[in-house]
């Protein structure tokens, strides 16, 4: 069999285990250029971005998500400017053998598809860009549990603690002192949170936080494609925000926002 034809075999079979986008259709993720991935074979990249996917969609059965085209630099970061055909940009900033840091990176910016991203005037993008962390940290989790039995080649099952060890240095570099609920850790840092919404640090106590919560109930994450519809166009108490996002879910989805607002101390939205 020719290299050629083995790679077109290779994409129809990752096409037949990626998650469904929506409808009948997989998810499409296209490598925008398969040189320069610091010397990665391309399959291999788009087995670990497929496995990546997996974990997270197999819990968001609506997603009905754009193809993807990524690139390993330029980011990490998911473009706001479009493809032809609604195609999503996301840059990477990895390259080599590194599965964790690839899972890591990809799984925070396939949540922002997820979230149908747009730019956020309302002070509360930092709630997005948590949930993001999260996604980071719950995929590689559930990546490592998959691939301890079931992974990409049989030769990568040895991989699978690597991809939890991964995840566990994120956690423990954001745990919340002891005796400190999120809530009070909130109370604490909102103003800060609203004011630089990309600070990782506080992403990730946000993420850390909120992780047993959607691992105890997966399906938390079908309530996540409804976050930026109809997106209000001034500021707005992160309380409104939430309940704002609650009046879009369907009844069955509520739940989620009313835990995440527990969590936060936030009376429960209406």
């Amino acid at each position: 069999m020719s290299t050629r034809l083995r790679c077109f075999v290779a994409t129809l079979l990752l096409l037949a285990l990626l998650p469904r986008a929506g409808g009948d259709e997989p998810l499409r993720i296209a490598l925008a250029d398969e040189t320069e991935w610091g010397g990665a074979v391309p399959e291999d990249v788009r087995r670990v971005l497929g496995s990546a996917a997996r974990a997270l969609l197999d819990h968001v059965p609506e997603s009905g998500l754009p193809p993807l085209e990524v690139r390993a630099s330029g980011g990490p970061i998911v473009l706001h400017e479009r493809g032809d055909g609604g195609l999503v940009r996301i840059r990477l900033n990895t390259g080599g053998n590194l599965w964790s840091q690839y899972a890591y990176q990809f799984a925070h910016e396939l949540c922002h598809v997820v979230c149908r991203y747009d730019r956020d005037p309302t002070g509360n993008q930092w709630f997005e860009e948590s949930l993001c962390e999260l996604a980071s940290l719950f995929v590689l989790r559930r990546m490592a549990e998959r691939w301890a039995t079931e992974p990409p080649y049989p030769n990568w099952r040895d991989y699978a603690p690597h991809l939890a060890a991964y995840a566990a240095a994120r956690i423990d570099g954001a745990r919340l002192p002891e005796g400190t609920t999120l809530a009070d850790w909130y109370r604490a840092n909102r103003s800060a949170l609203a004011t630089v919404a990309t600070d990782r640090q506080r992403n990730t106590v946000v993420a850390a936080a909120l992780l047993p919560l959607f691992e105890a109930e997966p399906a938390h994450w079908a309530a996540v494609p409804y976050l930026n519809e109809a997106m209000p166009t001034a500021p707005q108490p992160f309380r409104e925000y939430l309940a704002d996002w609650r009046r879009r879910l369907p009844p069955e989805r509520r739940p989620t926002v009313a835990a995440i607002a527990a969590a936060f101390g936030e009376t429960a939205p209406e």
